[in-house]
């Protein structure tokens, strides 16, 4: 580890309004007694800015760096930026970003935002990852397998590296699950948001009933209601940025295309969805003169504030990759997303001024849902995974501390290629 180093003249300040702040000393004083925290905040609660500042209040940066890692690019890019503003230092010096084919770091960076792919990038050349001394893992309830790989890697990491203090954090975060797999590792719940946001069930079969006539029925689909719903906002108030979220990159074009030719009000519509380079995705954020409608997939979900936005148009379905063991494939349905993911898209409003969450389905399909949504690792092909283990030397999958393992049944037979943890992972075995 190198030797501590001055940190820059930081201005750390907890902003009074955001229900974290409240709790600023006692996470302060668990970071400095605990390696490791696990901390669920309700969406707009001010974790996501707020928690890599607590870090640097509890002496984190003077040995290393502090790495914060996003699911996404977009939303990398943009906590960097407000981070880096509210600490008064200068985005790209001292608070900088790391993200696919943009390296917006300096040697003076002490806090660094990067997408959780860059940190097992960077797991390749350095396991000990030294050039770190603290973790911070946010929206882990997402358990994609880069998360599931970097959380397995820290849980024996920790081990050798005990100044290494790690947060894992998420607005939607199974607490329980997280404390058991690092050894009961202290649970931080923080309540409350800044605005409070009403939900309005709008079910589809509703919409239709009221919009369409008797002929025209059959053809209504959530893309219909999406359009629908977006047209009742405008006629219903006069201000306020909406966000639509959709399940696929066509059924942006597709809304985009229905909105423009029936809207005579000066609107904007900004498309958001990954395949869109940087410059293109930074658009949400950029002010405009006009009424903003913002038309995204599930990439808008987390750790995203879209300044002026105050409804949210969910339509409870998202592009979900899934391996068909059957047929050795890999298929991209459109599925309904589980409540942790709903509850994230209604935290995208309510960040400046009350919020309003219209959903295209009903109370009791969301309550049927399940809470979270199964994670990647068990939605993939267990030779991809493997192999993907391999790439980024995290050694033999039958040891690897994955929060999924499972006791393996006593009838079934302990062959090489079903251990527990495979079997977790694979429906097939």
């Amino acid at each position: 580890m190198p030797p501590s180093r001055p940190q820059p003249n930081f201005r750390i300040e907890f902003p009074p309004e955001l229900p974290i702040s409240a709790r600023a000393d006692e996470i302060i004083g668990l970071l400095l007694k605990h390696q490791v925290i696990v901390l669920a905040g309700e969406t707009g609660s001010g974790k996501t800015t707020q928690i890599p500042k607590m870090v640097l209040a509890a002496g984190g940066g003077t040995r290393g760096k502090i790495a914060c890692t996003q699911p996404r690019r977009v939303a990398a890019a943009s906590v960097s930026r407000r981070v880096a503003e509210e600490l008064n230092v200068d985005w790209g010096r001292e608070v900088g970003c790391k993200i696919r084919f943009a390296d917006q770091t300096s040697p003076q960076t002490v806090v660094k935002f990067m997408t959780d792919g860059m940190l097992l990038a960077e797991l390749q050349g350095d396991p000990e990852l030294r050039e770190y001394d603290a973790i911070i893992v946010d929206e882990a309830h997402e358990r994609s397998l880069n998360i599931d790989f970097i959380l397995g890697h820290l849980r024996r990491l920790r081990t050798r590296r005990p100044d290494l203090k790690i947060v894992i954090t998420s607005a939607t975060i199974d607490t329980q699950a997280f404390s058991e797999a690092f050894d009961g590792a202290p649970i931080v719940e923080v309540s409350g948001r800044t605005y409070p946001v009403e939900v309005v069930w709008s079910p589809l079969d509703e919409m239709k009933a009221e919009s369409l006539t008797g002929a025209d029925r059959d053809e209504f689909t959530y893309i219909d209601g999406a359009v629908e719903a977006v047209e009742r906002v405008l006629r219903e108030s006069a201000d306020g940025d909406i966000l639509v979220f959709l399940p696929t990159e066509r059924d942006i074009r597709e809304v985009t295309d229905l909105l423009q030719g029936r809207q005579a009000r000066p609107i904007e519509i900004v498309p958001l969805f990954g395949r869109l380079t940087n410059a293109e995705q930074q658009r949400v954020f950029a002010p405009s003169p006009r009424r903003k409608i913002v038309v995204a997939t599930n990439i808008a979900e987390t750790s995203l504030t879209i300044p002026g936005i105050r409804f949210v148009i969910d339509t409870g379905l998202a592009r979900i990759s899934r391996y068909v063991p059957q047929s050795r494939t890999r298929r991209l349905p459109v599925e309904p997303v589980a409540q942790s993911s709903a509850d994230q898209r209604k935290g995208r409003c309510g960040r400046v001024s009350n919020g309003v969450c219209i959903r295209l389905y009903s109370e009791q399909d969301f309550n049927d849902r399940p809470r979270f949504a199964t994670p990647e690792i068990q939605r993939s092909n267990l030779a991809d995974v493997i192999l993907r283990m391999k790439a980024f030397g995290l050694g033999d999958i039958e040891e690897f501390p994955s929060s999924t393992r499972r006791r393996r049944r006593a009838s079934a037979p302990a062959t090489p290629c079903c251990t527990s943890w495979a079997r977790s992972t694979t429906p097939a075995c």
